[in-house]
């Protein structure tokens, strides 16, 4: 029993996290890619929301990449950009994790040899572009010659 000016708080054990499909998720965020910093910062941010999700973490893991492979295009080709994470849902409750990445670069002069495994403008494997592709369920990619590029890419949760 408290004493007057006490208060108590009855606990029926721990409480359990909410279900991943009744929680509401975050608002879109977005993430500027302009230092090595940046980059770090999109990743921890793109583990959170892979979580948050209920990805596990084989998907955690390909997202992540994936995320990693994009930010890094837009920083180093692309003279940095953006990175926006929003989740989207599908009418039968299901939900993912969608990533807009956008550059103001030069754009992908030739893409389809973009997104050929072992192409490479620079010192990398050549895996980045194509790499992201595969990894994620939904690939789309807005590019031009002085129109910098838009890649977006969607995983979705496995019911």
């Amino acid at each position: 029993m408290a004493l007057p000016g006490e208060s108590t708080l009855a606990s029926h054990g721990p409480k359990r996290p909410a279900r991943a499909e009744s929680r509401r998720l975050p608002a879109p965020a977005t993430y500027p890619v302009r230092t090595e910093e940046d980059l770090l910062t999109v990743r921890h941010a793109v583990r959170a929301a892979t979580i948050e999700v209920g990805f596990g973490l084989v998907d955690q893991t390909r997202v992540v990449t994936a995320a990693s492979e994009l930010a890094r295009n837009a920083y180093v080709h692309g003279g940095g950009g953006t990175v926006t994470l929003d989740y989207p849902r599908e009418p039968s409750g299901r939900r993912g994790l969608r990533l807009t990445v956008k550059d103001e670069g030069p754009g992908i002069a030739d893409l389809e040899a973009a997104l050929t495994d072992g192409f490479t403008t620079g010192s990398g494997l050549g895996h980045g572009l194509g790499g992201a592709r595969r990894l994620m369920d939904e690939f789309t990619v807005r590019t031009g010659p002085g129109e910098g590029t838009v890649v977006v890419v969607t995983r979705w949760a496995v019911r």
